[in-house]
């Protein structure tokens, strides 16, 4: 997550919150229910927040790792396909000769 999603995202919360609030003490709950229903939408949200980062986190599907699981496919990609173009290219011969020398490891 950038850190423009993050301070995005932390505006949002704010924003939920201050009508939360405002919600509720416009629908006739006193200040301390109006304060405590925002405070347990807020806390709830930033709880959901969390444990999905915690869930990508354990599974492994942070940012970086993604990433560097496309970069790693496309590397593998690139070098098997430069590996045959080589191997093509070379006469018979030679071919069989490193055959050879991969059946004896």
């Amino acid at each position: 997550m950038t850190k423009l999603k993050v301070l995005q995202l932390g505006v949002l919360l704010a924003i939920i919150g201050f009508f939360s609030y405002e919600f509720s003490s416009q629908i006739g709950l006193s200040g301390l229910s109006s304060t405590s229903i925002s405070n347990l939408i807020l806390i709830t949200i930033v709880l959901l927040w969390v444990s999905s980062y915690l869930f990508r986190v354990i599974n492994g599907n942070m940012t970086f790792m993604e990433q560097r699981k496309r970069y790693r496919q496309l590397y593998e990609k690139k070098f098997s396909e430069k590996l045959e173009k080589n191997f093509e290219s070379l006469p018979n011969h030679e071919q069989k000769k490193l055959l050879e020398e991969l059946d004896e490891k």
